[in-house]
């Protein structure tokens, strides 16, 4: 087992030590912290089930914005790729990978989207009145799917400029600043 990790070369470390990469951890940690602060500032009423649906609501979504907080920190994606890499040339099948990387992208996908219209039905009710919250899981969930599929050509249009911003960047801080900023109004305005 050791073996094979150290032939990873992989190591929990920072994974990307530059003022964005700092910057994007602090904003996905603040919207998590906003997204626990919110759920702890909901409302719940004995008689109405929604405030305990909205607090779960939030509750999911700091627990997602922490662990993709922890992921860009550790570049865990990086290891996951890593190990399949690994595996894939152990197995013999490297050479024939393609197929494997589009069922792998394929897969999240289907999962992702498959659990976004899950607590869209489940949080319906709840999501009218946090439209900003629904926009920014929508921004999450295409750029989680984008970074999936790690093929070449994806990773070169990531990585274009407008005005000197990298679209990586634009479309994951875009997508974190819509959630923090919807939990934000949540506080502000448990009730919606």
């Amino acid at each position: 087992m050791f073996e094979f990790i150290d032939k990873l070369g992989w190591r929990p470390a920072i994974g990307d030590p530059s003022v964005m990469g700092w910057l994007t951890v602090a904003a996905y940690a603040a919207a998590a912290v906003l997204s626990f602060l919110a759920a702890r500032r909901v409302r719940i009423d004995p008689a109405a089930p929604q405030g305990r649906r909205e607090r779960r609501m939030w509750l999911g979504v700091a627990v997602f914005m922490a662990l993709l907080c922890v992921n860009k920190q550790l570049d865990l994606q990086t290891l996951l790729t890593k190990i399949g890499r690994e595996l894939a040339v152990r197995g013999g099948w490297y050479e024939h990978r393609r197929p494997v990387q589009f069922l792998f992208v394929l897969v999240i996908a289907t999962v992702a989207i498959a659990a976004f219209v899950w607590i869209v039905r489940k949080t319906r009710s709840i999501l009218k009145e946090r439209r900003l919250l629904l926009v920014g899981l929508c921004f999450m969930l295409s750029f989680i799917i984008i970074r999936a599929s790690s093929f070449h050509h994806v990773a070169v249009i990531l990585e274009a400029e407008i005005w000197g911003i990298r679209l990586n960047w634009l479309l994951e801080l875009s997508a974190i600043a819509l959630i923090g900023v919807s939990a934000a109004q949540t506080i502000r305005h448990p009730e919606g």
